[in-house]
This record gives structure tokens, sequence and C-alpha cells, in this order.
């Protein structure tokens, strides 16, 4: 039967959520319903509170959930009530991209991801019988309770703490999957991330592990450069004290630049830097969220260098989640010492904490 749930609810952009009982429908065919237990608050959740994506309203947003499977639809087979699940970004699983075991590059994953369309029909709706739309990122994880469907849930061993597991579904594997899938790094190859958010850490760590050296950080944020060393990187450039982070990086490479750049700051200026200290024949990633023109010097694009994009980490979650668990317990990767915990009442403080540089990854937990 139906559920009565509480969501943080988006009425207007730019405006607060609010928190409301809604009602949730019961799963579909090919619908899974999950009781969330936390879920992280992610950058592009706070983007798109703004007016990115155009997402319909009212909306409830959150994509990286953490939770327990409840009730299972017609046809759901690979799961069954009782079951410990990360929720992480929808896919079709038809499409050359998803064949080819690429699925964030889903040729319609943006659709999935926010028209806010799922599989049946609207899964929310307020106490006037009005719809408030759900499946934001096929989850809509501000919410006690959602309905997904198989392609977004990776199962988990049943003894992993659920309250901590939710960013490793978008942000923290969109980090590390920089380094690990798509880079691929041999040891002692070098690395510059600039921006030492939740990202640019999660790929700090993944550098680390990867063996590569040296791994710089750049950013403007004393406590998150500090941190920044405590998980791998072997050097870092605060901004604040008028470093030219160029110089800077050519002297720790011996003039030579770094073989691999990551951006995760989506600001122009910022990205040029981070193609522009590049070796020869170096790699920039750009992962800051798109949706701005950039602008590179042609001619050194003549010694082999590259600029790309990256969704996801170009990760498989089924695979690739559990890879991270691994690192996790053998504490290579303590994705842990990034969070930082909210009741989902106070889901505007830890959005204002985020955005002022406070925390790195704020966790809504269901339970105050």
């Amino acid at each position: 039967m139906p559920q009565e749930i509480k969501a943080a609810v988006l009425h207007d952009i730019a405006a607060p959520f609010q928190l409301e009982t809604l009602t949730l429908k019961d799963p579909g065919e090919g619908e899974i319903r999950v009781k969330i237990v936390s879920t992280g608050i992610c950058h592009t959740d706070i983007k798109v509170s703004k007016g990115y994506g155009n997402v319909p309203l009212p909306v409830v947003l959150g994509h990286e959930g953490a939770g327990v499977v409840e009730a299972l639809g017609p046809n759901v087979e690979s799961l069954e009530a009782g079951d410990h699940v990360i929720l992480s970004f929808p896919f079709c699983g038809h499409c050359p991209q998803c064949d080819s075991d690429h699925p964030a590059y889903c040729d319609n994953g943006q659709a999935l991801s926010f028209s806010c369309q799922g599989i049946q029909s609207p899964s929310l709706h307020n106490n006037q019988g009005e719809i408030v739309h759900g499946y934001f990122f096929g989850q809509s994880s501000f919410a006690t309770q959602v309905i997904t469907s198989e392609r977004n849930i990776i199962k988990v061993s049943k003894d992993l703490p659920l309250e901590t597991l939710g960013p490793l579904g978008c942000g923290f594997q969109t980090g590390a999957g920089a380094i690990l899938n798509v880079l691929q790094p041999d040891p002692g190859q070098s690395l510059a991330v600039f921006g030492a958010g939740n990202v640019g850490l999660s790929a700090i760590m993944a550098a680390k592990i990867a063996a590569m050296d040296p791994v710089i950080a750049v950013d403007t944020n004393a406590r998150r450069l500090q941190l920044a060393l405590e998980l791998g990187a072997t050097h870092v450039l605060n901004l604040t004290e008028e470093i030219n982070p160029l110089e800077a990086i050519r002297a720790i490479t011996r003039q030579l630049g770094v073989n691999y750049s990551l951006d995760t700051t989506n600001k122009p200026e910022v990205v040029r830097q981070a193609f522009e200290c590049l070796a020869n024949r170096g790699t920039c990633v750009h992962s800051g969220g798109g949706g701005k023109d950039l602008c590179f010097p042609g001619s050194q694009l003549l010694h082999g260098r590259t600029v790309t994009g990256v969704i996801q980490g170009d990760s498989l979650p089924q695979t690739f989640i559990p890879q991270l668990l691994d690192y996790h317990r053998n504490g290579t990767f303590p994705f842990e010492k990034l969070l930082s915990v909210y009741a989902l009442a106070d889901i505007n403080k830890a959005v204002q904490d985020m955005e002022q540089g406070l925390v790195v990854k704020p966790v809504l937990l269901m339970k105050s």
C-alpha cells in the first residue's frame, strides 16, 4: 500500500528546501522501494536547486542514497526485501554506451537523470494529491523512502554502515574513477588536482592507491589542503598565498609539468591552468560539471596534450563501488574522513556549510 514519507521538497529555484509529508506509491513493474538510511549532498543537487538542468518543480532531489530494500514490484529478480544497497546513477542498458560497459555516458542518461520520469507512473504526491516530482537521478533520495530500479542499485554486505556509504554512488566514484578508470596511470606518474572537495580528495586517495608521485593538490581552503596531505597528496598549493600554480607545478616537476591533471572546479580559468600545467603528451580531465565554454592554447595541443571530460568516473557502479569498498576495508580509501553528518531536517544548514567550504561532504541521516 502507499507509504507516508518525509522528504525535503524544492518548490522554487534558489528557494530553501522544505521538509514535508508526502505519499509514495507502491513499486510497479521493475521498481523497488528502498528505505533510505542516509544520503550525500552533491554539488549537482545544489546546482539543480538554482536552475541547472531544467528539472520540473516541485521536486525531491538527492542522488547519493543508501538504505534497505523494503518492497519489490513485479519482475525484479536480483534483489529481495532486507537487502542493503547503495543507489547510483540511472542508465538505459541498451544504447551503444551501455552495451560497451560505459553506462556513465548512456545516450539516454541526461533524460533519465534530470527529467524525473520513472519507469511507471509518478511516485510522489503531497497531501492535496498534487504531483511532487521524484525519480531525480532515478532515486530522489532526500527522502525517507524512494522508488528506484534495479540498474540504480548496488547490493552491499549487511555488515557495512549504511550511514556512510551513499556518497560512493556519485561523488566518490567520480573522483576515484577519473584516476583508476579513465587515466589508469603507471606508478610514479604525476598528477595535479585542482579543487580539493569530495571529488578532488577522492581522486587523491585513488592516486595514492595507483602509486602516483608527485600528487599536487591546488585549492584556496587550508583545511582541505591539510586533509589532502593526510590522504596522499605529496604537495599542496594554497592559492590564497598568491602562488602562481603553473610556476609552482613546474618547479615541483623539474620544469616538465605533470603527466595528468584533474579539474573539479568548473571555472574556465582554472581548467585552463589544469591544461597548461601538463607535460608533453599529458592529459587533463575535466569533471567540474560542464556548462561553460573553455579555451586552451592551440599551440600546446600540438605537443600531444589531451583534454577530456568525465562523468561519474566512467564507472560501472555494480563493479567499481565494490572495488572501492575493498580499498576501504584495507585502509587505502578512507572516505569517512570526508563526511559531516546532519539530520534531514537540517538540509538547508548542510547546503550552506558545503557552499561556504566548512565541510567537504555533508551526509543527511533520515533519523536525527
